[in-house]
Order: C-alpha cells, then sequence, then structure tokens
C-alpha cells in the first residue's frame, strides 16, 4: 500500500485495510488525519523534536508516541519526507491473535480489546520500540482492503485545534469504533 500520498487520499483508503503486528490485529475501523499544515498535528509549523521525528520520515514509517504519559498511540505516517503527516489509527476490529489480546488487555469483551488507541497498542503490543519502523515489514503487516466498504467521517476526539475538520474516518455499522459517529 502506498502512503507516500496526501494524508487525506491516504485515509479513507486504510478503513477496511488489515492491520497486524507480529501476526495479531485485524480490520482498521476507525483513524484520524493529521496533515503537516495541521495546527492539531505533532508536526505542525516543522517543529521537529526528538518525541514526532518519526513523523517527518517518508510516508509508509509508524510514528509511536506516548499520550498523556500513559498510552501509546500507533500513527502511520503518510507523504513525502519532511511533510510532518500521519493517520492515528483509533480502533481495529480484532480477528488474529484474539488470545495473545485478551491477555494483553486482561479481558474478554472482544469489542473493547482494541477501541480507542491506547487500547489498540495495548491489544497488539505496540510501544516506543515500533517507532519508525516500516509498515510494509516485520513485525507490521499492512493488507489494503479486499472489498469496497462504506466509510462515514466525523469530527477527530480529543483535540481543542482545528476541531471542525471532518478528518476522522470509520467503517459504516462497526461496532468496533471507540466512539459512535454523528448521525
Amino acid at each position: 500500500m502506498n502512503l507516500r500520498r496526501n494524508v487525506h487520499e491516504v485515509a479513507p483508503e486504510l478503513i477496511g485495510a488489515e492491520l497486524l503486528v507480529d501476526g495479531v490485529g485485524g480490520t482498521i475501523v476507525e483513524l484520524e488525519a493529521y496533515d503537516h499544515q495541521d495546527p492539531a498535528a505533532h508536526g505542525y509549523g516543522n517543529r521537529r523534536t526528538e518525541r514526532n521525528a518519526s513523523m517527518f520520515l517518508p510516508g509508509g514509517h509508524a510514528y509511536v508516541y506516548r499520550s498523556y504519559g500513559i498510552h501509546w498511540c500507533l500513527n502511520m505516517v503518510c507523504g513525502e519526507e519532511g511533510e510532518a503527516s500521519a493517520v492515528l489509527i483509533r480502533a481495529v476490529e480484532p480477528t488474529h491473535g484474539l488470545g495473545e489480546m485478551r491477555e494483553r488487555r486482561g479481558l474478554d469483551d472482544v469489542r473493547l480489546l482494541c477501541s480507542g488507541p491506547g487500547r489498540l497498542c495495548q491489544a497488539l503490543g505496540v510501544t516506543r520500540e515500533h517507532d519508525g519502523l516500516r509498515l510494509d515489514r516485520a513485525p507490521f503487516s499492512l493488507r489494503r482492503r479486499a472489498h469496497d466498504v462504506q466509510i462515514v467521517r466525523g469530527p477527530r476526539i480529543g483535540i481543542t485545534k482545528a476541531v471542525d475538520q471532518p478528518w476522522r474516518y470509520g467503517l459504516a455499522g462497526s461496532r468496533f469504533v471507540s466512539r459512535r459517529f454523528p448521525a
């Protein structure tokens, strides 16, 4: 899958794609797009730091950061090198490695295993060690969706800047999204 394109072209194409980390994962059902001109993005204004350096890599790399010092968050870098655009993976419908996910998360409810960026990273075993790795090589496996899907859009969650942008994408009718989309 070519991620060296505009984040707003790539984001909807990732809904329905399969994401695995060491064979554990499932179908991407929710994500948010952040482009290099977006005041809500970590790389806005070309501010490169040690924390966000992977966001400036060419599309096709992982950008993993810690949110509020608690949860890891997995992003897929998009666009050209130096652009600092990425897609935050918010939710996956678990299909592979359910036993490992349940053990890592300490719960049985399949709907709650990967619904939210922190839960998703815990279930898939994603940590800072994955930051900067290529998404087309082990431990990652990213496969484009096998068939057309219906996509819904809405505002992003948990941000204070550019809140009106409809850059949150989801799989219509999925019970695995972290929060329902507005009707």
